[in-house]
């Protein structure tokens, strides 16, 4: 599976841009990343693989009952970079399990 990790960069740093701009940030957070299984996902493979790497992660729906991977990171610095890093991260562990990235949030 191809995927566009520098278009992946670039819509993160620009969200970053767009939410700081409209907010007063948090120094630090706890980040949340959202994956989406595709067709022959394996689930219980992809969460020991962020598991191992200190991600927790958790089974979620969305508003419409879509199912998705839930994986955070406590205690992040709330930057663009850190961001970006952790989301880079969790999306080169989940892809060979048949997940891509669908997003990423924080609770100020």
């Amino acid at each position: 599976m191809t995927h566009n990790f520098k278009k992946q960069r670039a819509e993160t740093y620009a969200v970053f841009a767009d939410v700081q701009a409209q907010s007063e940030l948090p120094d630090f957070a706890d980040i949340d990343y959202a994956f989406v299984p595709l067709e022959g996902a394996d689930w219980d493979g992809a969460e020991a693989a962020l598991n191992a790497a200190e991600f927790e992660c958790s089974r979620e729906e969305d508003d419409d009952g879509a199912p998705y991977l839930g994986a955070s990171l406590a205690d992040q610095p709330v930057t663009a970079l850190a961001i970006w890093l952790g989301e880079e991260a969790a999306t080169q562990i989940l892809l060979p399990f048949r997940f891509v990235p669908d997003g990423w949030g924080f609770m100020a």
